[in-house]
């Protein structure tokens, strides 16, 4: 009988496997779980090289899955000064003052609409104290920035222009730039001519930051960008990746026959532990930033456009891509982009059920909860955005929406409820990657979600495990723990499921399992 690499014993082992739900050891090899049940069913699998851990009573679930993060890509969002702390104008002063400067740019990212204090996102707010430096500060929804003007200079930008996706440089009423960039095409104006790291300095980031990925108990992230492949490829052939990272590139507006044909051949390019594996859409922008679409407009007017200028022509990229077997996910956060990506989605037929999937859906109304059902499409959500509104609906997002749609935040248990796949992530550098806050907070919402229904505890980790699983058309072989399977595997010191939300949040993470590989021991403390 072949022995295992690796055998854990003294478990409670939630298995999400409904042929054998719970159970105490399993054995590991090659990569794959080769043996689940009793201690005494493990024990023929022992040799001489076999590592033996023994979790004393510690709870083991299927490796824990962020099913939407950036943390590629999210290097160079998540770069200069942390401003996620930063709640009002006299502290974003105060924190940009003493920021240092990196090659005389400064450099700043998480800034929370809020800080604002419901004034306009306005350069005059803060460019006396920066000392004439150009400044380039990522609000936190990681669609929208605040530049100064020695900033706009260095980039070229004297005023307003046309994008070929819905994008724009913000001017006041007198026509002045403000140095909001609103969107993706207009920020690159600037990122483009502003200090980047070095390779080395990225990989070291990477690495460092998935590492402490896996220190919270994720062993894998649906990846929703390309990333750097060819960064990917040098880190994976150097060492184990702690994570198992799935990517999914871009498809923007304009984007002809060729363009999709690139997707399609991008397809399963990889390496260890990381793969190229589905496409990502934009169909709106954010509520904070007046680039959601909405059924109807917003509180400032705004709200009333797709990301695709001709949403028809983004719903004839994904049937393009859907006939050459490949998954989509797609941002929509507003009604109206939720609504056309499902119509998109309907009109496929039989054959898409399961195989797409929207990002986000921050606020729908009943009608589309049921559809998500219907049309089997998944839902990917990220409990922690919460964060940043308040209970009160005094916040930045809820006073663009209004009460009325600001009462439908996030509505997480209606979707379960509902019968639909919902996984959970934390949209890594947005919020925290932390995977024990974003079970703990689907299952407690926050701010405007806060008189919502949570999830169960089983819901959550299900969220995290075996839906994000189903999200990813992976179901066969990740999600639960099986003879046969990927051998994901996360120890936590207490049972995610039946312990409360806030405890979940602080759980010791025992271990972390990759690939049969161990990349985190942790301890009870």
């Amino acid at each position: 009988m072949p022995t295992a690499d690796l055998v854990i014993t003294g478990a409670h082992i939630r298995t999400l496997d409904p042929h054998r739900p719970h159970a105490s050891a399993v054995a590991v090899r090659d990569g794959l779980i080769a043996a689940v049940g009793e201690d005494a069913d493990v024990q023929d699998w022992r040799g001489p090289d076999t590592e033996v851990v023994d979790l004393g009573g510690g709870w083991l679930v299927p490796g824990l899955v962020d099913g939407h993060s950036h943390p590629v890509w999210g290097l160079d969002l998540a770069t200069g000064v942390d401003l996620t702390a930063v709640r009002d104008l006299d502290r974003l002063r105060s924190a940009l003052a003493s920021a240092p400067r990196t090659d005389g740019w400064v450099l700043g990212w998480g800034l929370d609409h809020n800080a604002f204090e419901g004034r306009p996102v306005d350069r005059a707010l803060v460019e006396d104290v920066l000392d004439g430096a150009p400044a380039f500060l990522r609000l936190y929804d990681g669609h929208s920035a605040l530049v100064t003007g020695a900033a706009l200079k260095a980039a070229g930008i004297t005023g307003p222009r046309a994008f070929a996706q819905r994008s724009h440089i913000a001017v006041d009423a007198d026509g002045r730039l403000t140095g909001h960039l609103v969107e993706h095409a207009a920020m690159d104006l600037v990122t483009t001519v502003m200090p980047r790291a070095t390779y080395d300095e990225r990989r070291t980031r990477l690495i460092d930051l998935l590492n402490a990925m896996a220190a919270t108990g994720l062993t894998g992230a649906h990846v929703m960008d390309l990333g750097d492949p060819a960064l990917m490829d040098a880190v994976a052939r150097d060492t184990v990746l702690p994570l198992r990272l799935r990517f999914a590139p871009w498809c923007m507006p304009g984007a002809d026959a060729d363009d999709l044909a690139e997707l399609v051949a991008l397809q399963g390019r990889g390496g260890r532990h990381w793969q190229v594996g589905g496409v990502k859409f934009f169909m709106d922008g954010t509520v904070e930033g007046g680039t959601a679409w909405l059924d109807h407009p917003d509180c400032h007017g705004q709200g009333t456009d797709a990301f695709w200028p001709d949403p028809d022509a983004y719903s004839d990229a994904v049937r393009v891509l859907h006939r050459a077997g490949v998954r989509t996910a797609t941002h929509a956060i507003g009604d109206a982009a939720v609504r056309h990506v499902l119509s998109t989605v309907e009109s496929l037929g039989p054959g898409g059920r399961h195989t797409h999937r929207v990002e986000h859906i921050e606020s729908v109304p009943d009608d589309l909860v049921a559809r998500f059902a219907e049309v089997g499409v998944a839902a990917s959500m990220q409990p922690p955005h919460t964060d940043y509104t308040r209970a009160d609906l005094s916040d930045a997002w809820s006073s663009r929406l209004g009460d009325e749609r600001a009462s439908r935040a996030w509505r997480l248990r209606d979707l379960r409820d509902a019968g639909v796949v919902v996984a959970l992530g934390s949209d890594w550098p947005i919020a925290h990657h932390d995977a024990r806050g974003v079970l703990a907070t689907a299952r407690a919402p926050r701010g405007a979600a806060s008189s919502r229904a949570g999830l169960s505890g089983l819901q959550a980790l299900e969220g995290c495990t075996s839906h994000a699983a189903l999200a990813a058309g992976e179901e066969e072989v990740a999600g639960r723990i099986a003879e046969g399977y990927r051998a994901d595997l996360t120890a936590l010191g207490l049972d995610p499921v039946d312990a409360p939300a806030d405890e979940v949040a602080e759980a010791p993470v025992l271990l972390t399992v990759t690939g049969g590989h161990v990349v985190h021991r942790g301890s009870r403390r």
